[in-house]
């Protein structure tokens, strides 16, 4: 049953968002009342070409064939992108776009609405929401991302703006490319960038008077030149009228023009800003389009979210038995969706302001790089769509023929790994006095019989004040040696080609707590024992206990049983050994300005931060046999305001690659437990691939990697060297077999243990060759 209550509605701004909100709204309901106020003229527009996804067309061609119809007709289709880097052009195929000229869609709307009899009043400001709230049962706010209406009641929907590093500006030139362009030009001022794509045909483009243009009916094209904000003040771009802008910029990338000028249409160089709100609706009054969330233009249209949000609330409207269901049922549809494209948005934004980094690449390499960058386009999914490039891709990588990279060795010092997948370090607090039991050797075993490349046990405690909670596994004693020597002679034994790895640690300021299922980082109710720190700050204030900060002594000691464990891990058969420096244990503490606030020459500064972690490092490495790689995991991020950045991860990961480190394993947050991390897919592999990129250092990427596709993809796209992976292995310890067979690999890179090799395909399951039906009767 349709909400009665919305009879009268009201929109707030003249795009095509709103436009086409009100023309479904008016066509679903022709009784209705609808109006639309626009401050500009009909003919007035920013911008040139707008890309709309199949997706997008399909919900209008079965809302609105009439619409659907005419844009088909005015839509500019191609299927290939091309990547100039460094003179060389790399072109991918089969992905599928479709643009039209702004203005065209805007008339399309415009005589939609008129012939539904919505009320169109352009050149007229609307009055407040407040007030048209007060007189419609519907105010629909799509007044943009500048919303006047959003910032008006500020109090209710709670929007928060980001703006972004990045300068750009929005031009056209007069012809059509013949695919959508990205061209990297390395300039006297830093690395410039284009983006590019037609959007009408060489018959089609006729320039009005309002954008002047030649009408020679050449085509037009969509030209976003983008930058860092020192290379557009290094170039004066910041001082120079748009004209000259246009200008320069078409200087810049002559032979993409071909010579031809760029022309602009109220153009201005702009950060972009990334828009949230807690609440999308209040009382009768609904966020909109730009005005609800933005995401950024390089992976797609703000017009496609627009659209899809009209499509959305019309739809809520019909099926909702009241209004303020109707909202909550739109926003609840839709947030998710939004949230979903704005993390691929705010992923691919990031690698363009990182571009620099990967300028070095290989244009091959590079171009891969650019078309996943924003994880929604994947190596599996590249290869299906251009499986020419993609081979090439994976032959520059090294891949064996007929094998995917996550199945391709590598070799650190001593040691060749057989395939790129790493079982994650994971805590399983099932230890008695630091021993590893029978627990351990099925745990690790059966991950290592499970075909990836190399195992991690968990964080390994160096001593009994070291541990995090009682049942934390050690390596101070020779017990637990001799424990650990079973447990690795098991899997070179029985899954040989399996690499076992020890994670040696020291819990710092979070130990003495109990097992993680009993209340994870709360002290123990009874037994607590004493712990130490670089300052004496408690983990959670009122809750933990407060460390004593190390003195000389302290540390000397501290740095020894270090020492000690790492020569019993190497009397074990460890293959590789990692110093933890990450997740506010010990050495990390040292690391993060929020957890050490020493005065003394191990305090202050991030030089003298670095200064324990690395005298650590440096007796582990000389105890450690010198033909066994060595690995250091880091938090790349406190995920917290003050504490370590960017540039301070880059340092530390610097500094310990040049103690020795032969890969950086790069983790983020867990250091102080105000932390708010930005949780998403592989939401910590864009810190493992600055590092890599920045500093050609081999790094092990972790963090919510779920898939195959995910650990091919950054691999190829030379975002990470390794991939750790820990709940997809807790929920299949088999995980890397699997993924071998799920891509019809087998070769040296996995291997079935033979008792398990009749696993080695699904097993089959019901019937599914029933006859389909032929017949539908009435």
């Amino acid at each position: 049953m349709p909400s009665p209550d919305t009879q009268r509605i009201a929109v707030i701004g003249g795009g095509p968002g709103g436009l086409y909100a009100a023309a479904l709204l008016k066509r679903l309901r022709p009784g209705r009342e609808v109006t639309v106020w626009e401050r500009n003229a009909p003919d007035d527009t920013f911008g040139f070409g707008v890309v709309l996804s199949d997706e997008t067309l399909g919900g209008i061609e079965h809302a609105d064939p009439v619409v659907y119809a005419a844009l088909s007709d005015a839509f500019v289709r191609w299927d290939t992108i091309d990547v100039v880097h460094r003179g060389t052009t790399q072109t991918s195929g089969g992905h599928g776009f479709a643009a039209l000229e702004r203005r065209t869609l805007l008339r399309i709307l415009h005589e939609r609405c008129a012939s539904l009899g919505v009320r169109l009043r352009f050149r007229a400001e609307a009055p407040p929401a407040a007030e048209l709230a007060a007189a419609h049962d519907l105010v629909v706010a799509a007044d943009g991302v500048h919303s006047a209406t959003r910032e008006a009641h500020a109090r209710h929907f709670r929007p928060t703006v980001t703006h972004h590093r990045n300068r750009y500006i929005w031009l056209a030139a007069d012809f059509a490319f013949d695919a959508f362009r990205f061209e990297i030009a390395e300039t006297e001022y830093g690395v410039i960038q284009l983006h590019a794509y037609p959007f009408a045909r060489p018959s089609d483009h006729r320039p009005s008077t309002s954008v002047p243009g030649p009408p020679d009916g050449s085509g037009a094209s969509t030209v976003i030149v983008e930058m860092r904000e020192e290379v557009w003040r290094a170039a004066g771009l910041d001082t120079l009228p748009t004209a000259e802008s246009a200008e320069l910029c078409a200087g810049v990338f002559a032979e993409a023009l071909g010579g031809r000028p760029l022309r602009s249409n109220k153009s201005s160089w702009l950060t972009f800003a990334t828009v949230n709100n807690q609440h999308w609706s209040h009382g009768r009054t609904v966020l909109l389009g730009d005005a609800a969330h933005t995401a950024h233009f390089s992976i797609g249209s703000g017009t496609k979210l627009a659209v899809e949000d009209a499509l959305a609330l019309a739809a809520c409207l019909e099926e909702q038995p009241d209004l303020p269901a109707a909202l909550a049922a739109y926003e609840a549809e839709r947030r998710p969706v939004v949230l979903s494209t704005q993390r691929a948005a705010a992923a691919s934004l990031r690698w363009f302001e990182e571009l620099p980094q990967y300028t070095h690449q290989s244009p091959r390499r590079f171009a891969f790089n650019l078309l996943t960058r924003s994880r929604r386009v994947t190596h599996d999914n590249l290869r299906l769509r251009d499986p020419a490039f993609t081979g090439a891709v994976e032959e520059e990588f090294g891949c064996p023929p007929g094998t995917p990279p996550m199945f391709t060795p590598l070799r650190l010092r001593g040691l060749e790994l057989r395939n790129r997948v790493v079982v994650s370090p994971m805590d399983m607090y099932s230890a008695a006095d630091g021993v590893p039991g029978d627990f351990h050797l099925v745990h690790l075993g059966a991950r290592a019989l499970g075909g990836a490349g190399l195992v991690m046990t968990e964080m390994v405690c160096v001593s009994p004040e070291g541990r995090i909670t009682p049942g934390c596994t050690g390596l101070w004693t020779d017990e637990q040696a001799d424990a650990w020597t079973r447990i690795t002679r098991f899997v070179h034994d029985t899954a040989p080609g399996t690499a076992m790895g020890v994670q040696l640690g020291h819990s710092g300021r979070k130990g003495s707590t109990r097992l993680m299922w009993e209340g994870i980082d709360q002290p123990l109710e009874e037994g607590n024992w004493p712990v130490v720190a670089a300052s004496p700050l408690p983990y959670a204030h009122g809750v933990n206990q407060i460390p004593q900060a190390l003195d000389r002594d302290g540390m000397d000691a501290v740095r020894d049983r270090f020492t000690e464990a790492a020569r019993r891990a190497a009397r074990c058969g460890f293959d590789l050994l990692e110093l933890h420096c990450a997740h506010g244990y010990l050495l990390s503490g040292f690391l993060s300005p929020l957890t050490n606030l020493r005065t003394d020459a191990y305090g202050g500064s991030l030089e003298n931060r670095l200064r324990f972690p690395l005298e650590v490092f440096d007796a582990v490495r000389a105890a450690w046999p010198q033909d066994r790689p060595m690995t250091v995991r880091v938090s790349a991020t406190d995920w917290v305001r003050g504490g370590t950045s960017d540039e301070d991860g880059l340092a530390v990961a610097r500094a310990f690659a040049a103690h020795g480190a032969d890969a950086i394993d790069v983790s983020t947050g867990q250091v102080v437990p105000e932390e708010r991390p930005e949780y998403g897919r592989s939401y910590q592999t864009p810190y493992a691939d600055r590092i890599r990129n920045a500093l050609d250092v081999p790094v092990i990427a972790v963090g919510a990697i779920s898939s195959w596709d995910d650990v091919n993809s950054l691999l190829l796209a030379g975002r990470a060297d390794l991939c750790a992976l820990a709940r997809p292995h807790l929920h299949d310890p088999h995980w890397t077999l699997h993924a071998a067979a799920d891509q019809g690999y087998s070769g040296p890179g996995v291997s079935w243990p033979l008792p398990y090799r009749a696993g080695s395909r699904p097993p089959p399951t019901g019937r599914t060759d029933a006859p389909k039906p032929r017949l539908t009767l009435d």
